[in-house]
């Protein structure tokens, strides 16, 4: 779903309130990852944030990045990239968890209970998040400008919409993630799981 210039003016205005965000997003570009972006809670959670009028860090527990490195799927490789994050995000008062999601599909099923089909690119793992509300990622490019990842659009986000996403991950995880979003935002509005789905 193509953005609109005012969409992508009122995304990057809301963000810019969270300095920690905006330092994590500074310094993942330093690392210079291929395919990368900041995604996840972090975003979504940033705009419920300043929608309710909370400080714009409430309630995140972490900073995901995300980058897509089909080269070497060895958990060296990855390790290696994650203790070159640990040194660039030293002294910020975030945890920021670091992961290559060409290797997922590796460890995935281990850790959920279903099976995940290796992704093409971290857009593909953006697609596949628990609720469409989280399918967001962003990235600082070269030259400054910001490249905005969003499928299903910014609607939702900014509305406090939760909406399911039924294509990998299973009901308990949406279940668990919107109970916890609720306690946090109990503005958001949370749309059931749909039946038949898995």
């Amino acid at each position: 779903m193509a953005l609109s210039d005012e969409q992508l003016d009122s995304l990057r205005t809301v963000l810019t309130r969270n300095d920690v965000l905006m330092e994590v997003l500074t310094r993942t570009a330093a690392l210079d990852l291929p395919g990368w972006y900041v995604t996840a809670g972090c975003l979504f959670q940033t705009v419920w944030n300043v929608v309710t009028g909370r400080p714009p860090t409430h309630g995140i527990k972490d900073y995901d990045v995300f980058y897509f490195d089909a080269g070497d799927l060895s958990w060296e490789a990855e390790d290696a990239v994650i203790r070159a994050g640990r040194e660039v995000f030293a002294g910020l008062a975030a945890e920021v968890e670091v992961r290559n999601e060409a290797r997922v599909h590796l460890w995935y099923e281990e850790k959920f209970g279903v099976p995940c089909p290796p992704y093409e690119s971290c857009e593909a793992a953006i697609d596949s998040f628990v609720a469409t509300t989280c399918c967001l990622g962003v990235r600082l490019e070269s030259d400054g400008r910001w490249r905005v990842y969003a499928p299903h659009g910014l609607s939702d986000v900014f509305n406090l919409v939760v909406r399911p996403n039924p294509v990998l991950a299973p009901r308990s995880v949406y279940e668990a993630k919107t109970a916890r979003w609720r306690r946090e935002w109990p503005e958001l509005t949370v749309l059931e799981w749909p039946s038949g789905a898995a």
